[in-house]
């Protein structure tokens, strides 16, 4: 079955050339020219990606990705930024939100799909992970077969980007993974990311996971691990 990639952008000609290269290569799309019809659609179908502009009429895509990370159905969708912003400070806000990555216009659509694969294929590799449940701390329940994590009785809503780095931590409790390591867990010789993308994951990890979040540790100058 094919995947589906929602594209969402504001510039009619924009929306077409990423829908002409995704369906190149075998995807389906849908594409919006507003978030309003957007919202609607995905309420009704989960798509498997979205390819989000952050200049919008009367909101922006920050504001979209938030309304996505917080709605139970969609915070597992992993969501692709695409935007002329490219300062720093609006990728790392863009990450901290949940986007799985972030693409500069002018870009190159062929670029563009190759992200999306990757973004995909991390997905789904996470989603097929069926081992035991791990405990942390007596009160952390990181189950991969159902993509869940508990806190005591609470359910906590992680991106997929942000369960991988939590898998990864807390099937070795007590080894430190540097930030190389992380990155090529999550991209291998794919990626194509800024600094500090695992900083701003681990960050958001620890604020959604609360009191279990200062299992995490930074080892300074080496990188993470989880310790109970």
């Amino acid at each position: 079955m094919k995947k589906t990639v929602v594209i969402v952008d504001d510039e009619p000609d924009i929306l077409e050339l990423v829908a002409l290269h995704l369906k190149k290569s075998g995807f389906e799309t849908k594409g919006f020219l507003e978030p309003e019809s957007f919202l609607n659609f995905v309420q009704s179908r989960k798509p498997d990606l979205i390819v989000l502009d952050l200049m919008l009429p009367h909101t922006d895509g920050f504001d979209i990705c938030k309304k996505l990370k917080r709605d139970e159905n969609l915070s597992d969708v992993p969501v692709i930024m695409l935007t002329a912003r490219g300062e720093d400070t609006d990728k790392i806000l863009g990450l901290e939100l949940g986007a799985d990555d972030y693409v500069t216009k002018p870009f190159s659509p062929k670029e563009l799909v190759a992200r999306v694969k990757v973004v995909l294929r991390r997905t789904e590799k996470g989603e097929k992970t069926r081992d035991d449940v791990i405990h942390i701390g007596g009160i952390m329940a990181i189950d991969p077969g159902k993509y869940q994590v508990r806190v005591e009785t609470r359910k906590v809503e992680l991106t997929s980007t942000e369960f991988k780095i939590l898998m990864l931590l807390a099937s070795r409790s007590g080894r430190v993974f540097s930030r190389e390591q992380i990155l090529d867990h999550l991209w291998g010789n794919e990626k194509a990311v800024i600094d500090r993308t695992v900083d701003v994951h681990i960050k958001n990890l620890r604020e959604k996971l609360g009191s279990a979040g200062s299992f995490i540790k930074n080892m300074r100058g080496i990188g993470y691990k989880i310790e109970e």
